[in-house]
């Protein structure tokens, strides 16, 4: 099997740029004395309409003046000014490209585990009809330029994924064998025994292609062309976009409107290119930005303080700690191939001399929860046995981690860990990691390479301990145990898949029988990620600490109804890519109400 490739590793990152949170904090409150409300229109740079640069149809006439009672300003997603609105672009298209403009078969909640029929009808796992599966497309959607959606531009997308190496869902679809489409009904078929986890992975990240429209391009340039005027199923359409934002307007003829009664009550949505953690959130708590997904330090210290949040209208997903939904889990990775990490010991000494809930409390205040031992996260706790964690999980406990140590044979050479330069909460968490490893004997040295330079150094094997967090959220413990298992190891491991280098063939042989495995056998399957479990605390190739949260933060200065835990929306607050479009962040864009203004 082919890795699948990660569509959301570069904006998952949390801070990028090094700010005290009392500083940020300080920063808050003078932009909020300073500026009460936003401007009427957007204040970035010249607006560009978008160019007849592809085969898709021309964009409509782009609006310069975006009234603020009708417009949602988002931010937290986008780091470089927007050029792309390719869905197979993966990690460089614009935000809203999947999920404002084209969508999925079927969305993911994560908060029930189950999958909600978007442009296919009829309950996921009920399509299996034996070796061979059935899409029923819906009927009444149409395409942004006014042509009918149909099951052959789902099959068209399916058997694109399966013939173009280039597409980024093409492991995905790696056994099926065809896609044939009799009206809106497409018959899937397989080659030997389907992969049943990566191909309902499918079902629910891909999008659905328009076959008009991406039949002509060269099959060389289905994922690299920049589709300047993207053709979509979705809620919105691109307006106009500039180097600091992108500025999409609501499709008043969405399918969904009428077939499941959502609508988004904001007429434009402008998402914002990122800037500094302290711009972002004196942004924020000014009201220029409504939805932040940005990663903002002392946004507790905002939400604890006297007067209701210090007099601010921010909303966060949970309204104490941890307050944020959890995202991906957060390693500390060695680097299995080369002693003293090759040592089981010596990694056992590290699981045991971390005390993760410190470190996450140390750093985050209260915004992240400590990792489950296994490291998976907790849409995933049904798949966790108790009973093995209970007794093969390693537990903070220096006096064992120091016995190991013994074991190991480090001599007390020195080790380095690495994060990137900038990273502040991961530089912040090397500090207490090292704290930790100091008081058991391990020589840590800390580096902080370039961003760049850091993923270099992985891909190519030179380093001792690194921290990752490419783990994140999925349907299924699938995916995460393949980024742990993944064989063979390469000389450059440029899928992002066992950057660890740790070599166990049982645990991959289980990871593939996994994957042949019905999602309905859940005895089976849980057979095989409890043996899994099982040789995990047995190697520890990767020690799991902390989770990254789905950073979330909601001005109702001007729209209220924002996703929390102890409202009726619940649904997932980020636009990340990999999110929107996949889960149920649109549910939650839809919920949001205009926030009744006071006559001034």
């Amino acid at each position: 099997m082919r890795p699948t490739k990660s569509a959301t590793s570069r904006r998952w990152r949390a801070a990028r740029y090094g700010t005290a949170a009392v500083a940020v904090l300080a920063l808050a409150t003078a932009s909020a004395c300073s500026s009460s409300s936003s401007s009427s229109s957007s204040t970035s740079s010249t607006s560009t309409t978008s160019p007849s640069a592809s085969p898709s149809s021309s964009a409509s006439s782009s609006v310069t003046s975006f009234p603020r009672t009708e417009t949602l300003y988002t931010s937290g997603t986008a780091y470089s000014p927007p050029s792309n609105w390719n869905p197979l672009d993966t990690g460089n298209y614009a935000t809203g490209t999947q999920g404002l403009i084209y969508e999925p078969l079927f969305l993911y909640n994560p908060q029930t585990g189950t999958y909600d029929p978007w442009l296919a009808t009829g309950n996921l796992n009920a399509g299996w009809k034996g070796s061979t599966y059935v899409i029923n497309v819906r009927s009444g959607v149409t395409w942004s330029d006014g042509t009918p959606l149909t099951g052959a531009d789902v099959a068209y997308s399916i058997n694109l994924a399966r013939t173009n190496a280039t597409d980024p869902y093409s492991a995905n679809v790696s056994t099926v064998a065809d896609a044939t489409a009799n009206g809106n009904t497409v018959t899937v078929t397989f080659k030997g025994t389907p992969g049943y986890t990566e191909f309902t992975d499918y079902l629910w990240k891909a999008p659905v292609l328009p076959e008009h429209i991406w039949s002509k391009f060269p099959a060389s340039q289905i994922a690299t062309d920049a589709n300047l005027n993207p053709v979509g199923t979705g809620p919105m359409t691109l307006d106009t976009y500039n180097t600091q934002e992108v500025v999409y307007q609501t499709k008043p003829s969405w399918w969904a409107t009428s077939a499941l009664g959502l609508s988004f009550k904001f007429k434009y949505l402008i998402d914002v290119v990122n800037g500094s953690n302290d711009q972002e959130l004196g942004q924020l708590t000014a009201g220029n930005i409504d939805w932040s997904n940005n990663f903002l330090p002392g946004i507790n210290q905002l939400m604890q303080a006297v007067g209701g949040n210090s007099g601010y209208t921010l909303k966060t997903y949970y309204p104490t700690t941890p307050y944020m939904l959890s995202a991906n889990t957060v390693w500390l990775e060695p680097n299995d191939s080369v002693a003293p990490m090759s040592n089981v010991n010596f990694r056992k000494a590290l699981a045991y001399a971390l005390d993760p809930a410190v470190i996450a409390q140390t750093v985050y205040g209260g915004i992240t929860k400590a990792a489950n031992p296994t490291g998976l996260l907790p849409n995933l706790s049904s798949y966790v046995n108790t009973s093995v964690v209970s007794a093969d999980a390693p537990t903070y406990n220096p006096t064992l981690a120091k016995q190991y140590l013994a074991k190991s044979g480090y001599n007390g050479q020195a080790i380095t860990l690495q994060v990137p330069d900038g990273w502040s909460d991961w530089m912040d968490a090397t500090t207490v990691i090292k704290s930790e490893l100091d008081a058991i004997g391990i020589n840590l040295q800390l580096i902080y390479p370039q961003a760049n330079a850091r993923t270099a150094n992985v891909t190519d094997g030179n380093f001792d301990l690194q921290l990752d967090n490419n783990a994140g959220l999925d349907s299924t413990p699938w995916s995460y145990f393949q980024r742990v298992y993944q064989l063979p190891i390469e000389k450059q491991q440029t899928s992002e898949l066992n950057w660890e280098r740790f070599s166990s063939p049982a645990d991959w042989a289980l990871v593939q029988e996994a994957a042949t495995v019905p999602l309905t056998d859940t005895t089976k399957l849980d057979s095989i990620y409890t043996q899994l479990e099982t040789d995990f605390f047995a190697q520890e190739p990767v020690i799991p600490l902390w989770y990254n949260g789905a950073w979330f933060q909601g001005n109702t200065q001007y729209w209220e109804d924002y996703p929390s835990s102890t409202g009726s929306d619940q649904n997932m607050p980020v636009m990340w890519d990999g999110y929107l479009g996949a889960m149920t962040t649109v549910y939650a864009l839809a919920d949001l109400r205009p926030t009744p203004q006071t006559s001034s």
